[in-house]
């Protein structure tokens, strides 16, 4: 039997005590970082936290192994990107287990979401996640980023922003999906510290640099952002 505050066709092998830390961490994280959502899309967050769980004792798809630990390095990071989304497609590139595609796509339903990635157990986790989640606004692509093309069965038209998190330099993020980028479009890279060197290194220049406030995390974010010269 599912524990209360978990969907009944959600993984119940979180234990009720563990839930409501759980619940607990991630609204006091959305509180000192000033963002609101609703007590539904907060849900459907701590059920995706519940199933990358379950899929990571057996699939190994993140290095992050303790739910706690998730809702900060995972759910709270991809969220501190939240006010700078303002567009109605977005492609998130090297996706792995949907982050942060998934948690954009539940806390903003309007936006519709791509993301892929070029390795099958992630991606079959996403289209799990989607199905079960209920993520209408969210679509899971298998292959290479270089490989795409629009128009396409899978990419009707370009996207306003490209993300990406961990996936790689920025010149190679660039080089790699700017024929998948609309015109006045932007890339949003998630970074640690500013990274200078791949500035240096691509000849590229942020037209802004965000930075990221990530509740309970002792660490610089940064978010580049670079638009189409």
């Amino acid at each position: 039997m599912s524990a209360p505050g978990l969907n009944s066709n959600m993984p119940s092998n979180l234990k009720q005590e563990a839930l409501v830390k759980l619940r607990v961490k991630l609204e006091a994280g959305l509180h000192e970082m000033g963002l609101t959502i609703t007590p539904e899309q907060q849900q459907k967050l701590l059920d995706y936290v519940a199933l990358i769980y379950k899929w990571n004792q057996v699939h190994n798809l993140t290095a992050v192994r303790e739910p706690l630990d998730m809702i900060t390095l995972h759910i709270l990071d991809s969220l501190s990107v939240l006010p700078y989304v303002d567009c109605k497609r977005l492609l998130d590139v090297g996706a792995g287990a949907g982050l942060p595609s998934i948690v954009l796509a539940i806390c903003l339903p309007d936006l519709q979401v791509t993301a892929i990635d070029a390795v099958q157990k992630k991606v079959s986790f996403m289209r799990q996640a989607k199905a079960q989640l209920g993520l209408t606004n969210f679509n899971v692509i298998h292959g290479r980023i270089e490989e795409q093309e629009v128009p396409s069965k899978e990419m009707g038209e370009k996207f306003d922003v490209i993300i990406s998190r961990a996936f790689s330099e920025i010149g190679l993020f660039v080089k790699l999906t700017k024929h998948l980028l609309a015109d006045g479009g932007k890339w949003l890279a998630m970074k640690g510290v500013i990274p200078l060197h791949e500035f240096d290194k691509s000849g590229l220049q942020p037209s802004d640099i965000k930075v990221l406030k990530v509740a309970g995390l002792d660490a610089e974010r940064h978010l580049i952002v670079l638009k189409q010269a």
